[in-house]
């Protein structure tokens, strides 16, 4: 996300923290059973999968929804899903942020936009602090000045390489554990609350990425030999359902004040699977066969061989999808 820097003017916009909008109280029906009062949220990152599939969960639910997104975003499938007047274009600026969030005055705030970049070039360095670092902090000060106190924010297991409490997998994951770092300030300094979700590797329907299965469905199609790593890395695959309602446990949690602020979980599937052995459960569950060169590249720098996290699984979330069944669901419906 490219956003121009922060505005020198920002400091002179007046802090309206007492200035709260008309309590909005419809009713949806918790994953539990239990019904709470739907909620406002506002969603960064809503163009993308994981992002897109929480506002389509937050709208079933019942929720008031919005999502900022940049000028250049292909958001023309996200204003159908949430009509054109609940998706706010971000210009770049702080000003431009503070607008949007004392417009919204959401009672949660989703934060999921981000640059992903496995091993970055010297191109990548800009676009990845300005995508993780500067919009989001720009966002906690368009908060903080708007009243607006709550947000859930997405972490990596990529800050952890080897387990460690925080030893970055790459420059991304260094900018996420940055942006931590800020947000640690905004909590303590400017009364904002937060909880940080670390994700894993997610899957699910409608997935436009270049990932695994994208990969595997394509070879399969094409005939084409895909150049893998030799292949003994272990895979903490989720399932994007899993995720979003991982999201929505940590919003409860942090607005019923279960949660501590900040405070930072993860979401696992519970289950580690070698890379070899997902193509192979591809395979049985479909019957197509993919033509795999292991060891046609060589693993990255750094390349995660097991993921591991000091950080504890978000209190009262469970994971309800498993990777066989999902592949054999959809086998199923491709060959109707």
């Amino acid at each position: 996300m490219s956003l121009s820097p922060l505005l020198n003017g920002a400091r002179a916009v007046y802090d309206d923290r007492q200035r709260i909008g008309p309590a909005r109280e419809s009713l949806r029906m918790l994953a539990g059973g239990s019904v709470s009062p739907a909620r406002v949220a506002l969603v960064t990152g809503a163009t993308g999968f994981v992002g897109g599939h929480l506002v389509r969960r937050l709208l079933a639910d019942g929720g008031e929804t919005h999502a900022i997104v940049r000028p250049t975003s292909n958001a023309v499938a996200l204003r159908e899903v949430l009509g054109s007047g609940n998706v706010h274009e971000h210009d770049g600026s702080t000003m431009g942020l503070i607008g949007i969030l004392r417009s919204v005055h959401p009672d949660i705030v989703f934060h999921l936009a981000s640059l992903v970049v496995g091993e970055h070039s010297t191109d990548d360095v800009d676009p990845l602090v300005q995508s993780n670092i500067l919009f989001g902090t720009q966002l906690l000060e368009a908060m903080a000045v708007a009243g607006v106190s709550d947000i859930v924010n997405t972490g990596t297991y990529w800050q952890h390489y080897g387990g460690r409490a925080y030893s970055p997998v790459s420059l991304y994951a260094a900018t996420k554990q940055a942006f931590q770092d800020i947000l640690q300030f905004y909590c303590e300094v400017r009364g904002l609350r937060a909880v940080t979700l670390e994700l894993p590797d997610t899957y699910g329907p409608d997935d436009k990425r270049p990932k695994l299965f994208s990969l595997l469905d394509r070879a399969a199609r094409s005939g084409e030999t895909l150049q893998m790593s030799p292949g003994k890395q272990l895979l903490d695959l989720l399932h994007v359902d899993d995720v979003v309602h991982g999201y929505e446990v940590a919003a409860d949690g942090l607005l019923s004040g279960h949660l501590p602020s900040p405070s930072q979980y993860q979401l696992s599937s519970g289950s580690l699977v070698r890379l070899k052995d997902v193509v192979g459960l591809y395979h049985q569950a479909t019957g197509r066969t993919v033509s795999v060169a292991w060891g046609g590249r060589p693993y990255r720098l750094r390349e995660v061989m097991e993921p591991r996290s000091p950080v504890s699984v978000l209190p009262g979330w469970i994971p309800s999808r498993s990777l066989a069944t999902w592949l054999n669901e959809s086998a199923a419906c491709t060959s109707k």
